[in-house]
């Protein structure tokens, strides 16, 4: 196993434990458990505790949209972007198996903590989108309508297909919003 020596090798692997037990279930003591990294070591990179390492993992959730998603959506060919949003969030949710850790946050405990960077990946994920569709020939309203219903959309598919475990859920959901993005960029 290699050994952890900077801050950007921890967050990762903290992403996932934040992912499976959320943060309240996340401790310490469990987080010294999966990664193999001593509470010394974690304190060093992480000072703050457990509550900065959730704002690090949102940073880090936040600089892979704002890369992959956001800034194609704003600046890119409009349906090169829209497709490569939806590969990209298909794999970055392992097809339905890997569940929104910013979604997972709005809606527990921590959505108070958080709760500006929750709404600031959503406002930024709709807006992009928006900005393209307008791109595209769609009228503002619709444009706006259409943005939310596709986060909303994929935000709703990841829920089911985990609730069902079954990832076909979030596979068939992407591909209809695929089609219904594309009847729209006509």
């Amino acid at each position: 196993m290699k050994t952890v020596y900077e801050r950007a090798d921890i967050v990762p692997l903290l992403a996932e434990i934040f992912r499976e037990l959320g943060y309240q279930g996340t401790s310490l003591s469990r987080i010294t458990e999966r990664t193999g990294i001593g509470k010394g070591s974690l304190y060093h990179f992480f000072p703050g505790g457990k509550e900065e390492m959730a704002g690090a993992v949102l940073a880090d959730v936040d600089s892979w949209f704002e890369q992959a998603i956001y800034r194609p959506l704003r600046h890119g060919d409009t349906r090169e972007a829209i497709v490569a949003m939806l590969a990209d969030v298909n794999a970055y949710f392992r097809s339905g198996r890997r569940i929104c850790l910013v979604g997972a946050f709005a809606l527990d405990e921590t959505r108070e903590r958080f709760s500006a960077a929750v709404a600031d990946y959503f406002i930024r994920w709709v807006a992009a989108l928006r900005s393209a569709l307008i791109r595209a020939g769609c009228a503002e309203e619709e444009a706006q309508a259409l943005a939310e219903e596709a986060v909303a959309g994929i935000q709703g598919a990841l829920v089911l297909s985990r609730a069902l475990d079954d990832t076909a859920v979030f596979t068939r959901s992407l591909q209809t919003l695929a089609k219904r993005l594309d009847a729209v960029m006509q």
